[in-house]
């Protein structure tokens, strides 16, 4: 598979969220806002990347060498936290209303398993360092994608007639399944 495949696939055919259903506490609670939901898809964009690249590492000269495989969740999560923390340390000083506008959903790319799922996709697929970081990358563009539609849609359903027992999380699933339903049609894009 060439990189414009994988980053087809990634995006559309295999959609982190919606295909896999990776990573649903930030679609639903960072998707009411299209700013918040571009600024959580960066967040988690960067994260996923630099998380891939160094649990790639972690795994090839450390846990494979010395036999601690078992530990790939763990060392990967730490991983993953250390490099959040960074996010929010950035965020908090650089650009303060978007780190308030995250708010708790900031912290819980930590337990993200949209980002934790993509490192250890990559190691599954025993793909290379640099093909492992588009992998995520472009995941995570996927992510980004449907975070940044449903929030286009959120923001509709406020301004339209709802009926009142459907308002709130209830459409916003709904809208979450039919979304799904569309993107397994980009299923038969590549093969």
């Amino acid at each position: 598979m060439n990189y414009f495949e994988m980053l087809i696939a990634a995006i559309f055919v295999n959609n982190i969220i919606l295909a896999q259903y990776l990573g649903c506490c930030p679609f639903v609670g960072c998707s009411k806002d299209r700013g918040v939901a571009i600024g959580m898809g960066a967040a988690v964009t960067f994260v996923a990347s630099m998380a891939t690249a160094f649990t790639w590492l972690m795994q090839k000269y450390v846990l494979n060498p010395f036999g601690l495989g078992y530990l790939q969740t763990l060392v990967f999560i730490l991983v993953i936290a250390s490099l959040v923390q960074f996010v929010e340390m950035f965020l908090k000083k650089m650009v303060p209303p978007l780190y308030k506008s995250l708010g708790i959903f900031l912290p819980l790319i930590t337990t993200n398993c949209a980002v934790l799922g993509l490192a250890i996709l990559a190691q599954r697929n025993e793909f290379g360092l640099g093909v492992s970081v588009f992998y995520a990358f472009s995941a995570a563009l996927g992510f980004t994608l449907a975070l940044f539609l449903m929030a286009g849609i959120r923001e509709r359903l406020v301004i339209s007639r709802v009926p009142k027992s459907m308002q709130g999380t209830s459409i916003g699933l709904v809208m979450a399944g039919l979304m799904s339903l569309t993107f397994f049609a980009f299923q038969g894009m590549i093969g």
